[in-house]
């Protein structure tokens, strides 16, 4: 049996900075947990910040995202569980695959390539990007943030947006992957971004190892709305049940 794991990374997803987590942070450290919730690298400062000056995202690549949260995880005594939200949960599978993690949970989580789900909901709350392609990135105006994340209550990195048009997409993992830690899919009814269904779908494409959906009702996109709790200790204690140590994590995280 592996030990239980100590430790929390969570993973904060585009346009959000570790703010968004603080609730969930002071929660679990509350049960005990260490729990570390890096920013993007570059993206150190305050939200209100990086919406005034975006230009902190522009050397940002979903590799180098990834490589810098592999780095934090590798360093650590133990696998730990990690959780993501939107396309912290995109990044979320990616580690997985990678080996790293204990157990992982993806809160409206962005979705991977072979999920070719795009509702028209997703399209409009992505549309700043979609209709700039060649512009890498771009800010939400008040409008358009308060109808992705609010809703009831971002925008997609291109890479996300296009990964089933990429032969070598970065968003992709081996749904095959039996070496892989469990993970849980967490997706909110009233969510405009990444809706209930492509994450059905895609809980639904990993077959090699522990996996659940699980549909919160009458919840948007933005996971700190009232009644969190709820959701917070749900993926929690899911995570400590279906823990484990992922086949060759010690090189596969280092």
């Amino acid at each position: 049996m592996a030990e239980a794991p100590d430790t929390i990374v969570l993973i904060h997803g585009l346009w959000m900075t570790p703010r968004s987590w603080e609730h969930w942070a002071e929660r679990y450290r509350s049960k005990g947990y260490n729990v570390l919730a890096p920013a993007w690298p570059g993206m150190e400062g305050e939200v209100e910040a990086i919406n005034a000056d975006p230009s902190v995202l522009e050397g940002l690549d979903v590799e180098t995202i990834v490589d810098h949260y592999q780095g934090i995880i590798g360093d650590l005594s133990s696998p730990p569980i990690i959780m993501g939200h939107s396309f912290g949960g995109g990044f979320t599978q990616i580690l997985l695959d990678r080996g790293a993690g204990a157990a992982g949970v993806g809160l409206a989580p962005a979705t991977v390539k072979g999920v070719r789900d795009l509702p028209l909901s997703t399209v409009r709350a992505a549309s700043p990007l979609l209709a700039h392609p060649f512009k890498k990135y771009g800010g939400l105006d008040e409008k358009q943030f308060h109808y992705a994340f609010a809703n009831t209550l971002s925008q997609v990195l291109r890479e996300g947006a296009f990964a089933n048009f990429m032969r070598h997409a970065a968003m992709s993992v081996d749904f095959e992957n039996a070496s892989r830690a469990p993970m849980l899919f967490i997706a909110f009814s009233e969510d405009h971004v990444v809706p209930p269904k492509p994450i059905q779908h895609m809980a639904e494409k990993y077959t090699a190892i522990p996996v659940e959906y699980k549909e919160f009702p009458g919840r948007p996109h933005f996971p700190g709305v009232a009644g969190w709790e709820e959701v917070a200790d749900y993926a929690l204690d899911w995570a400590a049940q279906h823990a484990r140590t992922p086949a060759g994590v010690s090189e596969q995280t280092r």
